[in-house]
């Protein structure tokens, strides 16, 4: 019997039971759908963020902090962001302690991040503000660093005060939360104060920096705040860094290792110094993990689909005893009828699978549209009401991979095969004899 008649065969049978049959797809399309929605929207999560960091990150770029970090130790390619037990702080002026531990280094930069309140006219929002050398800091982050609106000046007077894009249009309508030439209050809770009080300074916006995108770990971020370094050390009172940035000449593998070594080594492995190119390595393999992890878990909705098409093929099989046995006893070979239950099985599963993979694929933009954007000013309002400013929203853009694509193909269409062989083993050694005598 040729191939072409199996499966013509085995769509007829298939057709006769429509319900059952469109139930058994059901289960397929279930378990397919749903591994195709998980992997495509965590590939899509994760290109989004490897983006943003990119943006955010430079690849010649090192940024060391105190302690030994989370993932201990700190040498080599990275050990974590600092903050262990450890009572070593950096200071500011240890940047030029590391500028001379390598000719491989360029520059270094310290920063001094506080937590403080921004008030405006009608406005208080509180977010993350950042201190630096606005000269060293430019230098490092060229491509980012640079002005949509104002004037940085390298040289720039302790008031000055420079925004990223979403503090000066959140909404992205043209409605401007703070712009250039606005005096804004700057006000910081100094906690070390007994009893603890509040520290205020007026600040002149200088510059709105253009739209980057990106996260910020060390570079500039859309939501940022940057004043001199000089006036967060009078204002915060401290001289000692929260972090330092450094700059290489190149970013090959062996010149982050060879520095990275040489400023742990130099602070007695008391801080942590982390690439970009850790950082985003780090990141992929946690998000190959999690695919694993949600493959698996959708998957075992396939199986218990699997276990249904088992099911309904033996109930099949019982059906169809009388008719095996005429077929069998008209000389068709127990081969043939076999492949005609192997057919039923290809069939459910390879329409459960493209059904499901379409079903999937919607499913994962509707999940994207959902939870996509937002941004970090959602609800802002009120004259007093202060407001935490996050990193902004995402856009998600779902990925379906020919991987993905081809692996759910095969996974729907290999599981409904594994499942049916039992029965339709069973099926091609009926004995002609006794099915014909089946009632």
């Amino acid at each position: 019997m040729k191939t072409r008649d199996v499966f013509g065969y085995s769509f007829s049978a298939i057709k006769l039971r429509k319900l059952r049959a469109g139930l058994t797809i059901l289960g397929v399309v279930i378990g397919i759908a749903a591994i195709v929605a998980l992997l495509s929207i965590t590939q899509g999560l994760q290109n989004t963020i490897t983006l943003q960091l990119e943006k955010g990150l430079a690849a010649d770029t090192l940024i060391v902090t105190s302690g030994r970090g989370f993932l201990g130790g700190g040498v080599g390619m990275g050990g974590g962001f600092g903050g262990g037990d450890s009572d070593f702080r950096l200071m500011i002026n240890d940047t030029a302690t590391i500028n001379a531990l390598s000719p491989d280094i360029e520059t270094s930069v310290a920063v001094i991040q506080r937590s403080v309140q921004i008030k405006s006219a009608d406005r208080l929002v509180t977010l993350n503000i950042v201190g630096v050398d606005f000269a060293q800091y430019a230098g490092i982050y060229s491509s980012t660093f640079v002005t949509d609106n104002g004037t940085i000046s390298l040289n720039p007077e302790n008031d000055t005060v420079v925004i990223g894009k979403l503090l000066n249009d959140p909404w992205k309508n043209g409605t401007l939360l703070f712009n250039v030439n606005d005096d804004v209050k700057i006000i910081w809770t100094n906690s070390t104060a007994r009893p603890p009080k509040d520290e205020t300074y007026t600040g002149h916006i200088a510059a709105v920096l253009k739209e980057i995108g990106g996260f910020n770990i060390g570079g500039p971020s859309d939501t940022g705040v940057y004043i001199p370094i000089s006036q967060a050390q009078s204002f915060f009172g401290t001289e000692e860094s929260d972090m330092i940035i450094v700059k290489l000449k190149n970013s090959d593998n062996a010149t982050i290792t060879a520095v990275s070594r040489a400023i742990t080594r130099y602070f007695s492995y008391e801080v942590s110094v982390v690439s970009s190119s850790y950082v985003l390595g780090l990141l992929s393999s946690v998000f190959s993990i999690i695919e694993l992890f949600l493959a698996g878990i959708a998957a075992i909705s396939l199986l218990v689909a699997g276990i249904g098409i088992m099911n309904i093929m033996i109930v099949s099989l019982i059906e169809r005893t009388r008719e095996i046995g005429i077929l069998k006893a008209l000389g068709m070979k127990s081969r043939t009828v076999l492949l005609i239950f192997l057919g039923e099985s290809v069939i459910i599963g390879l329409i459960g699978a493209v059904i499901g993979i379409a079903l999937g694929w919607g499913l994962a933009n509707i999940v994207a549209i959902v939870f996509s954007g937002g941004g970090p000013f959602q609800g802002i309002g009120g004259n007093q009401a202060a407001t935490p400013i996050g990193n902004g929203g995402m856009t998600i853009t779902p990925v379906l991979t020919p991987t993905v694509l081809i692996g759910a193909l095969a996974f729907g269409i290999g599981v409904s095969v594994i499942f049916a062989l039992y029965p339709a083993w069973r099926a091609s050694k009926l004995k002609p004899v006794e099915a014909l005598r089946y009632e």
